[in-house]
């Protein structure tokens, strides 16, 4: 069998229909209890072997770094050094994802270059094994290498593959602007926080597929933060409820926030409106590539 020497993945973003932080571990991070969603929103990922024994990153935004202050960067040599790959990598980044902005897009390239060296090198690593490598360099990568929708624990790396949001369309916005993920984290106070999300009741929302539960119920702890920290989000929120979103939220610690629409058209008419004042806006539909499968605990 011929091995393939280039390999282009889809590297998809995420979102937080739920998150909830629950405890403070004396290191200073936080177990979390969160409900992620990947939606077909995607950079692409291409990589190809050369025979010079070093990794060769670039990227299509000039804003991201292409040495090893980048995760994606990180994730091929940590899969070199522990496969004692000879050969090297030239690795090509098309970044569609926000930076900075709370939908994993670091997390998501992360995972699509260790799933693609695993099967550009024919390693035959199970998946279980790719999502620990990918632990070890962040906590959402895992997440990003299972795919589709699950609850998330401890610190990210329990996961369980669960019924997603189906065919759900939403518009995605994103200021002009980051958030730090360390400062939002730093500055939360859990033991104070005003509300929690309803998890069991969304999980139950997402079997049924009840649109209107599910909507009901999303939640984000972090707002309580962010919304405070930087203004700006609470304008992107409340222009979104403006151009008729439903359940519109926060993502991650921030700051692109998103809200449901009942169909493609109405969520592209309102996504041709917003971006006149948020150039990063898009229309996108949840991605769920685990819909048939029996939902089971994964930890590593």
């Amino acid at each position: 069998m011929k091995l393939e020497t280039a390999i282009t993945i889809k590297a998809r973003a995420k979102v937080n229909l739920t998150l909830d932080v629950i405890g403070r571990r004396e290191n200073g991070y936080h177990d979390v209890k969160m409900i992620m969603q990947q939606v077909d929103l995607y950079d692409l990922v291409t990589i190809r072997c050369i025979p010079e024994s070093e990794i060769r990153l670039s990227c299509s935004d000039d804003f991201l770094p292409v040495d090893d202050k980048n995760i994606a960067y990180r994730a091929a040599v940590a899969m070199r050094n522990k496969y004692e790959i000879t050969h090297g990598f030239e690795i090509h980044i098309e970044k569609n994802i926000p930076v900075s902005a709370g939908l994993a897009g670091g997390s998501t390239d992360a995972a699509a270059v260790i799933k693609g060296i695993n099967r550009l090198c024919a390693l035959g690593l199970s998946e279980n094994t790719m999502m620990a490598i990918g632990f070890e360099l962040g906590a959402d990568v895992p997440f990003c290498i299972m795919e589709g929708c699950a609850l998330a624990e401890g610190l990210g790396e329990k996961l369980t593959p669960i019924k997603g949001f189906e065919h759900a369309w939403m518009v995605l916005v994103k200021p002009n602007f980051g958030v730090s993920t360390k400062e939002v984290y730093t500055a939360l106070e859990y033991e104070t926080l005003k509300g929690h999300p309803d998890t069991e009741g969304m999980l139950k929302a997402l079997e049924t597929q009840s649109r209107h539960k599910i909507i009901d119920r999303v939640y984000n702890v972090l707002e309580e933060v962010t919304l405070k920290l930087y203004p700006g989000v609470s304008e992107v929120k409340c222009f979104l409820a403006g151009h008729g979103a439903e359940g519109v939220l926060m993502s991650g610690s921030g700051p692109t926030v998103f809200g449901f629409y009942k169909s493609y058209e109405r969520a592209k008419n309102a996504q041709k409106k917003i971006k006149k004042n948020y150039s990063q806006s898009f229309v996108v539909t949840t991605y769920n590539k685990h819909e048939n499968r029996r939902s089971h605990e994964r930890k590593f």
